[in-house]
């Protein structure tokens, strides 16, 4: 039977998180600005380990994305993901995806970040793509999530969701923070690699 291999998105495939500049690239200059004074003291929060990221980024959507055409949005997440997210990528962490899934493992992306912007990005290297999804309603974003945020138990609960584990031999998992803690502990095989390791490291081989 193959493998199943499961990354997280930011910080594991990423050099850094992707949400924040994303975000930057599609909410309107002033309510921008307005958003960064009423969110000051929950970013502080968050600086200092007091507010969770899941809160953190529930704030972000409902204070820059309401009312925002769904159209829109999915437009700019796609462009988003053309144009500027393969600059922002570690070159070992890729290497590595690319190696599970050019020998028939099958590939998955879970990650608390926009479904939308991670799965155009995802189908150019052929792989899937799991994330969070914002709810719409009459085309447009409500400013909440639809569901909850894909990050610790919502991610084993979504790859549970979507996939059947018996039929693999070993599950691989790659992740960067304590969100994906209950996805590494699934794994038969888990690599934690924390924000800043180094660039040029190798990974350990798949076996």
């Amino acid at each position: 039977m193959p493998d199943l291999a499961l990354f997280d998105f930011d910080g594991t495939l990423t050099r850094g998180e992707t949400f924040p500049p994303f975000v930057r690239s599609v909410v309107p200059a002033e309510r921008l600005r307005w958003g960064r004074w009423r969110l000051a003291p929950l970013v502080a929060g968050y600086r200092l380990g007091l507010v969770s990221g899941t809160r953190i980024r529930e704030a972000v959507v409902a204070r820059g994305l309401t009312g925002m055409a769904a159209s829109r949005f999915e437009s700019a997440a796609a462009e988003w993901a053309r144009d500027r997210l393969p600059a922002l990528l570690r070159p070992a962490a890729l290497a590595r995806l690319r190696a599970h899934r050019d020998r028939g493992d099958t590939v998955r992306i879970v990650s608390g970040n926009f479904e939308c912007l991670l799965s155009p990005w995802a189908a150019t290297e052929g792989v899937v793509a799991y994330g969070s999804r914002l709810e719409a309603r009459d085309g447009r974003l409500t400013g909440r999530y639809a569901g909850p945020q894909c990050v610790l138990e919502h991610k084993v609960w979504r790859i549970r969701a979507e996939l059947d584990l018996t039929r693999f031999d070993r599950i691989h998992a790659y992740g960067d923070t304590p969100e994906d803690r209950p996805m590494l502990l699934l794994a038969d095989v888990a690599h934690y690699l924390p924000r800043g390791w180094p660039e040029g490291m190798a990974l350990p081989s798949i076996g």
